[in-house]
């Protein structure tokens, strides 16, 4: 990790602490992420850092009612698309609301870190998905 850059991507908004390497959940992560966990009771918050070029995988929030999940943008340069449409660039103070049942990918910009909240949205019988990695094709083609 070169932590200079970080640094520099990150910036002041960086209010939260990293966390460590997002082990429990890398099979679903082209590159390196970190996660804290900010909250797990009553709404499930979790700072998520991504690397330069990292992204998630595709996934979906299930949900009977409510559920789906709002990032809240805190540093770095991201994406984020749902499937079918255009990829939206994120920066710092964005917030973006995902629908349950939409499905979508989030992550860094190529040549900026990256830092969201992750803000679970309760939900009657919520379950993840977890699915096909966004190609380097696809992600190499964003801006």
């Amino acid at each position: 990790m070169d932590a200079e850059q970080m640094k520099k991507d990150l910036g002041p908004g960086a209010v939260f602490p990293m966390g460590g390497k997002n082990e429990a959940f890398a099979q679903y992560f082209i590159g390196q992420s970190y996660l804290n966990m900010l909250s797990t009771k009553q709404v499930v918050i979790g700072n998520v850092t991504f690397e330069p070029g990292c992204r998630n995988n595709w996934h979906v929030h299930h949900a009977k009612s409510g559920g789906g999940q709002i990032l809240l943008v805190t540093a770095g340069k991201g994406w984020y698309q749902e499937w079918g449409k255009p990829a939206q660039a994120l920066k710092p103070g964005d917030v973006v609301n995902i629908p349950a049942n939409v499905k979508h990918w989030h992550g860094a910009a190529v040549d900026s870190w990256f830092a969201h909240l992750a803000v679970e949205v309760p939900a009657e019988e919520g379950s993840n998905e977890w699915l096909e990695a966004v190609s380097d094709e696809e992600y190499n083609k964003l801006a």
